[in-house]
Order: structure tokens, then C-alpha cells, then sequence
């Protein structure tokens, strides 16, 4: 997978590097609230250590070929993340989760972000199957997929631990490489 993908105007997906560590942190730090509402990561980002572990598995992984997290850049500020997870190269099917900045939302940035990552993911690794997991209730997320052709296969029942002993189900979403015009 390429280290950088260029989005459009500005906006760029690169391979997160052990600097971001601080910026990752301070980004999060600085919008726990708003993304604390659907990502259950959150309240466990306390230190920029926190960060730096993350980053660090990341790292690790992109290097034995497992799975790719990729920060979303305008110009050279991080404003999210988006990345694959639980990749299985013998079926040839992995997962993309995403998050971005409040002050990017409804802009079509994560919409453009998961369509280039799914471009690399159907042309260069030759994954024949992408799926979405997005919390039920989290509708910016639910457009994303929808908005991009997946298909909605079910309910994920108790699929996120959210933390104050709940759960959250999950909407499963699927996209084939057969179901995107050539």
C-alpha cells in the first residue's frame, strides 16, 4: 500500500509516523466530547502515550503488510485517521473505521477519504470484500457507506463495548469489488 494517497485540493491520506503522537493527542484531547460520543477509544487517550502506543502498533503492522492506518491531512495539519482493521488476506476481506475533526464534518472529506482507501484496498491489495461497522444512532457515520454503494447485511447485536457496562449494536455494512463498476 502506498504511503501517501492524495484526496483532492489540499487533503491527503499519509502513513501515520511516531511524530504525530502529539498532534493525534492534542487533536483528541481537544474534541473529547465530540468523538468520545461514538468512539469507545476515546476514554482510554488519556497521555500522549496513549497516542504513541497506537501509533507505534500501527507502524508495526503497516510494516508486516497486516493492516494500513492512514491520517487524513489538510495540507500538513492531521484532522483524522481512517485505516483498515482485522484484515484477512486468506479470504481477502478487511475492515475500514475512520473518524474526523468536527470543523471537517459534512464537507465530503471522509466520503472522498473511504473511497480512495477502497480504490487502493480493490486495485493494489486485491481485497474483494470491504466492510463498515457504524454505531446505530451515529448517522454521519451510516451516510459514509451508504453513500458509496455498500450494502447493509444486518445488526451487529452488543458489537461495541462503550463503556459504564453498555454496549452499542452495530450496523454491518459490505461493499464487493464485484458490486463497483469497472
Amino acid at each position: 500500500m502506498r504511503k501517501r494517497i492524495p484526496l483532492h485540493e489540499g487533503f491527503t491520506l499519509k502513513a501515520l509516523v511516531s511524530a504525530d503522537a502529539p498532534k493525534m493527542y492534542r487533536l483528541i484531547d481537544s474534541q473529547r466530547a465530540y468523538l468520545g460520543e461514538w468512539l469507545p477509544f476515546i476514554q482510554f487517550t488519556n497521555r500522549v502515550d496513549d497516542s504513541r502506543g497506537f501509533i507505534e502498533m500501527a507502524i508495526e503492522s503497516r510494516k508486516n503488510n497486516k493492516d494500513f492506518v492512514y491520517k487524513i491531512c489538510h495540507d500538513d495539519r492531521l484532522i483524522g485517521l481512517i485505516g483498515t482493521k482485522e484484515t484477512d488476506y486468506i479470504n481477502k476481506s478487511t475492515e475500514i473505521g475512520y473518524w474526523l475533526a468536527q470543523e471537517y464534518q459534512n464537507q465530503g472529506i471522509m466520503t472522498n477519504a473511504v473511497k480512495s482507501l477502497i480504490h487502493e484496498l480493490f486495485d493494489t491489495m486485491k481485497i474483494q470484500r470491504i466492510q463498515i461497522c457504524c454505531a446505530t444512532g451515529n448517522m454521519k457515520s451510516i451516510a459514509i457507506p451508504k453513500r458509496l454503494g455498500f450494502k447493509q447485511e444486518g445488526i451487529k447485536r452488543n458489537g461495541e463495548w462503550i463503556g459504564n457496562y453498555e454496549f452499542r449494536d452495530l450496523i454491518v455494512f459490505s461493499l464487493l469489488k464485484t458490486d463497483v463498476p469497472s
